[in-house]
């Protein structure tokens, strides 16, 4: 199957409203001797990263030229979302539902898959290296997602620290930790939270966390309180709303306190210091400051912020290494943020254009979108959307056009929450077909 232009922006637009209303395969190959662990025998795109970015530009540029090789490489056999991740704490999704494997996807549309570490990247011999061996690559997309910044917090030890403490900011184990830690704290007891300054990985997440934890409170532990420390002069996204909600239904269980950043960790001691005081908690979530995936630092990619890799808008092509494009977290595309949704787009968009590159074709100009489900309550949600477009002067711009839920009213945010469940489900319905 080939998709054409046309075709492209009609199943990508499909994609979109899905999110804004809510080949033969290979076989794995899981190791192999030093050397070449996949000879070379065509055109190949490679992908690092198995995640909303990774995944769909690896389905997508299989659909777009079959005849272009794609190996998609991930240090796991399967991953987890971090968009939806949150409900895990109220129960209402429990984050087994937000695991996604790659064999389906990988079968149906003859994607190679590579499971292990990558250790480097060659962009002037266009090899990725494992611990087994290399693998070559005419193009390669990079989406490596976020690590952390942990040298920022004095006392963070990176292996230690997140057992007490979790972040939970990558999904899966680290959610079910803080979950137990919640369920094990007596009533009574104080839970802390610590934003990072942004930029960050989902902008309203850690907000909408906080209405999840003091929701946990409110019912199961009313004695109980949520110190919210935010390393942000205010509330990064969809301020107005999440305000309203806090006063509405967790007035005297949230304590929010802006421009309190984490400056000292002590895990033995359950503390946590801003430089200005220092807070006990019996659980306490501590979210680092992040950066780009450290792979990204292995390829040369990152910009002179040292954090965040700087790409051409339209292609995604790295600004620093040639052939190597970047999407997702990692990625520096202002204004678009740091999303499951926006890396959905900018996989599709990437993949679409990696072809044409690779096709001596015209790129195409992108219109991408992104849409942010947050739930308030259970039953509740609010959203921020928006399209964005490469403006006169070749730069993204959101085209005037983001919109967010206007207020907390009941009936609104109730269709928001039920959009949001169809979203999640249609997305990962797609990253695994």
């Amino acid at each position: 199957m080939t998709v054409n232009r046309r075709d492209f922006i009609r199943i990508l637009g499909a994609a979109a409203a899905t999110g804004l209303a809510g080949c033969a395969g290979a076989p794995a190959v899981h190791s192999g001797a030093a050397g070449d662990l996949l000879p070379q025998r065509a055109r190949r795109i490679v992908v690092v990263g198995g995640g909303f970015g990774g995944t769909i530009a690896a389905k997508y540029a299989r659909m777009a030229d079959p005849s272009i090789e794609v190996v998609l490489i991930d240090r796991d056999r399967s991953h987890f979302s971090c968009p939806f991740s949150n409900l895990h704490f109220i129960g209402k999704r429990d984050i087994g539902e937000n695991e996604f494997g790659y064999s389906k996807m990988a079968s149906t549309w003859g994607v190679k898959t590579v499971f292990g570490e990558v250790s480097a990247i060659d962009g002037a011999a266009r090899k990725v290296i494992l611990d087994e061996g290399f693998i070559t690559y005419d193009r390669l997309i990079l989406s490596p997602g976020i690590d952390f910044r942990f040298d920022e917090i004095e006392g963070y030890d990176a292996k230690r620290t997140p057992l007490a403490m979790p972040h939970a900011w990558k999904a899966g184990e680290q959610t079910r930790l803080l979950k137990k830690q919640l369920d094990a704290m007596e009533n009574g007891g104080t839970v802390v939270m610590a934003i990072p300054p942004a930029p960050y990985r989902c902008p309203p997440g850690p907000y909408e966390r906080a209405c999840m934890i003091a929701h946990y409170l409110k019912t199961q532990k009313p004695k109980s309180k949520l110190i919210v420390l935010d390393g942000n002069d205010q509330i990064a996204s969809k301020g107005k709303l999440f305000s309203a909600a806090w006063e509405t239904f967790y007035k005297g269980i949230i304590d929010y306190r802006p421009a309190h950043k984490v400056a000292k960790a002590d895990a033995q001691a359950m503390l946590v210091d801003t430089g200005v005081e220092a807070i006990k908690g019996q659980v306490i979530n501590l979210i680092p400051s992040q950066k780009a995936g450290l792979i990204a630092a292995a390829a040369g990619v990152l910009g002179d912020d040292k954090r965040w890799c700087p790409v051409d808008p339209i292609t995604y092509e790295s600004a620093k290494v040639p052939r190597i494009h970047v999407i997702g977290d990692a990625a520096s595309i202002a204004p678009m943020p740091k999303s499951g949704n926006a890396a959905n787009s900018q996989g599709k968009m990437c993949a679409y254009n990696v072809v044409q590159l690779m096709n001596g074709k015209e790129p195409m100009l992108p219109t991408m979108v992104n849409v942010c489900y947050s739930y308030i309550n259970p039953e509740q949600a609010v959203t921020i959307s928006s399209v964005y477009k490469i403006g006169p002067d070749g730069k993204l711009t959101d085209n005037k056009t983001t919109k967010t839920t206007a207020n907390i009213d009941p009936y609104i945010t109730k269709l928001e929450a039920k959009y949001g469940t169809g979203w999640i489900t249609a997305i990962l319905d797609e990253m695994t077909s």
